[in-house]
């Protein structure tokens, strides 16, 4: 069977289908062939060989979720585990996975996922042969992979030089170009100071890019339009430089205008053997951290393609380079493309490639890391079907398309009951998401036999994605997946802005489907009141009269109040507004966090997020909770004799938009201060914000200092 599923795979026509079978055509007969070798099935090209040799234990530098995603390959290949965690961490799903488990430190990360010394010390504790550092922390630090190499111990990337050669933006240029690389037009050298920063933008001409050299991931990056813009974003940046890496030195660059993000995975092995496994385009950011991605890239023709994919090995090819890597490109309207940088380590966004090419990107970077040489040829790899990643976050998406959020989920579902899903999470119901790491929920990864399908699947699993305890941006990950621009693949780094110019606000419902929400709302509202009439305090007495069989409410949406007849009938409610009769299902439960049921013979699926006898619900629809008001005739007439709640004049305290660490404060009481002036500067998840007055006026307090932890909405400074 292995002999046929080679040649039907390189030879002949075949169609991947999740649930552990691959369906192919072998000289006109339909086979199915079984792929019980992988862990996941999505590993379709990648089976593990039981004739090679491979470590006996490998330690996991990182946790969660990435730390999950390497023991699942870890333990497909018959290799035991070693996790570490941070006492925040101790009842993390990852410490559970793993063989062993070993307490590094307290939260915070350089105290426990960046102190090399206690790690070496796990490594040495355990006999773990080889330690894999999944991405971010120790991933790209040469300093670590030295001392490992020195204890004899192997790392699971590349090698040193690779390691510093791509770590230095202003290096790394220096070889791509030599690899025959293109590259960004930019100021080859450090910038010295804020002034020196605006002369070279000058002479660049603007907009620029002002970046971290040692940077990467967002931090430490501001695009500058503008004198006082460069000024500004070299001082920040600078300080998030030395905060994240520790290291602030900078570099500016052309900013290449309606640029797209794509990048190339590439794999090299320790015997100078190179691939690409195709693209990821990444454009869709924000921060100039990725949100959405998908592989392949709508933009990209085969000869483009091609090119970029050749010009990446050919760097691979330049540092003697193993492991995976990515190649990252800008690449503009006429499909030139530029060098931006080379992540030396393994991607978040890893799984969409992995989806179209089968073929498991940890376990090949094990087998490389202890010496194996590639069995894959340039012309094995595949681009099949299409896989798109939607990166949930705890984050609250009309806040500058995310900023973080913090809290317990005391409600966790995954969609992973839909065909064709794959969730890459480290948590689970009961977790925490804390300040002190990145707020990632998990990597919803959807993919099909084509982009639509690949779309669809991902709106249908972000539906059915249960999250309670923490804001979390889901209805932003929605409503892009449905916006025009990117249904067509009309993409650009600047898209998050270019669509929302006035930041998001939530998904606006078209009429049919504001009446669709409606009549679930006065349904929603009818099943509770005829519930709350048969029982009382729990018991199952019923209570005397009879059951109400209609209901004549007002429901309040955005301040817009609506008038519904609701009439029980066999099945279902008949609802009727505005002269529209609507059919509700009644097919649900009120206790599940999920409503799914049809409306007019259509599928509908809401979350009910929450309820009171006073008829106050929130629902969310289309990925968007909405809070509406139901209630009847009677009681609505009387609400609208209530006084309203007077408002707080927001323009005279600074709160903060975020959990957070106090980093600065540049004001004291009694200073006078200007609209616009930073008063000071939080900082979250390693990222800094800069608070302004929002008018000029004189400071009456202030309710923080430098190394202050504040929370959502906190007071900061208040004006007179």
């Amino acid at each position: 069977m292995t002999d046929i599923f080679k040649t039907c795979l390189t030879r002949l026509f075949y169609q991947y289908q999740v649930g552990g079978k691959l369906q192919v055509l072998y000289y006109g007969i339909p086979r199915n062939i079984s792929l019980s070798h992988a862990a996941n099935s999505t590993y379709f090209l990648d089976a593990v060989d039981p004739n090679e040799s491979i470590f006996d234990k490998i330690l996991i530098a990182n946790r969660g979720e990435i730390a999950c995603r390497v023991i699942k390959s870890a333990k497909k290949m018959g290799i035991k585990t070693v996790a570490v965690y941070s006492t925040a961490d101790s009842n993390s799903p990852h410490v559970r996975m793993a063989d062993e488990a070993v307490c590094i430190g307290p939260p915070s990360v350089r105290e426990s996922y960046l102190n090399m010394g206690r790690i070496m010390e796990v490594v040495k504790e355990t006999g773990a042969q080889a330690v894999h550092p999944g991405y971010g922390f120790l991933s790209e630090n040469a300093t670590f992979v030295g001392v490992l190499e020195e204890a004899g111990v192997t790392f699971i990337g590349p090698s040193v030089k690779a390691i510093t050669g791509m770590g230095d933006k202003l290096e790394s240029k220096r070889l791509a170009q030599a690899a025959g690389v293109n590259t960004i037009p930019g100021f080859d050298g450090i910038v010295k100071d804020s002034e020196h920063c605006v002369q070279i933008s000058r002479e660049i001409g603007y907009p620029v890019m002002i970046k971290a050299s040692a940077g990467g991931g967002g931090k430490g990056m501001r695009i500058a339009w503008n004198d006082q813009e460069a000024r500004e974003g070299f001082r920040l940046s600078t300080e998030e430089a030395a905060s994240s890496f520790g290291d602030d030195r900078m570099l500016v660059e052309k900013f290449i205008d309606k640029p797209r993000h794509i990048e190339i995975q590439v794999l090299g092995d320790k015997h100078g053997n190179a691939i690409y496994l195709n693209e990821r385009e990444c454009s869709i950011q924000r921060r100039n951290q990725k949100v959405i991605e998908e592989a392949p890239s709508v933009f990209l023709d085969n000869f483009t393609r091609e090119a970029m994919g050749l010009q990446a090995v050919s760097l691979c090819k330049r540092l003697g380079y193993y492991s995976a890597g990515t190649v990252e490109f800008l690449v503009d309207s006429k499909r030139s493309f530029y060098f931006l940088e080379m992540n030396t380590r393994l991607q978040v966004e890893h799984p969409i490639t992995e989806c179209i090419t089968g073929i498991d990107l940890v376990h090949q970077m094990i087998r490389i890391a202890k010496g194996h040489p590639l069995k894959h040829k340039q012309k094995d790899i595949p681009i099949h079907g299409w896989a798109i990643e939607s990166r949930v976050y705890a984050e609250d998406p009309y806040k500058n398309f995310g900023l973080p959020s913090i809290g317990r989920l005391h409600k966790y579902i995954e969609p992973t009951h839909l065909p064709n899903v794959r969730c890459d999470s480290g948590i689970e119901e009961g977790s925490e998401i804390s300040i002190y790491y990145d707020p990632m929920i998990c990597k919803l990864v959807c993919y099909g036999k084509n982009r639509q399908e690949a779309i669809n699947r991902s709106i249908q699993a972000l539906d059915s994605y249960v999250i309670r305890g923490v804001t979390h941006n889901i209805p932003l990950l929605r409503d892009i997946l449905t916006e025009e621009k990117f249904v067509k693949g009309d993409l650009s780094t600047n898209y998050l802005p270019e669509t929302y110019p006035d930041g998001f606000k939530g998904k606006t419902l078209k009429n049919s489907e504001k009446k669709t929400l409606v009549s679930m709302a006065a349904s929603v509202f009818a099943k509770m009141d005829i519930r709350s009439r048969m029982f009382i305090n729990g018991s199952q007495s019923k209570v005397r009269g009879k059951i109400p069989q209609q209901w004549d409410v007002v429901v309040n949406i955005k301040n817009e109040e609506l008038r519904c007849f609701v009439k029980k009938i066999p099945g279902g409610f008949k609802v009727d507004i505005d002269n529209d009769h609507l059919v509700v299902k009644d097919n649900f439960n009120l206790s599940s966090p999920i409503i799914e049921t049809d409306v007019n013979d259509e599928p509908v699926v809401m979350h009910l997020l929450s309820k009171s006898a006073t008829g106050n619900l929130q629902l969310i629809y289309r990925g968007t909770a909405f809070n509406i008001s139901v209630l009847n005739q009677h009681t609505a007439r009387f609400i609208k004799m209530m006084p309203e709640k007077p408002r707080v004049d927001i323009a005279k305290v600074v709160t903060s938009p975020m959990p957070g660490l106090v980093r600065s404060v540049t004001c004291r009481p009694g200073d006078t201060v200007a609209e616009g002036q930073e008063v000071c500067v939080i900082e979250a998840m390693k990222m800094q914000n800069s608070l302004s007055a929002a008018m000029t006026g004189t400071v009456k307090s202030v309710h923080i200092k430098p190394g202050d932890t504040v929370g959502d909405e906190d007071i900061l400074i208040e004006f007179e």
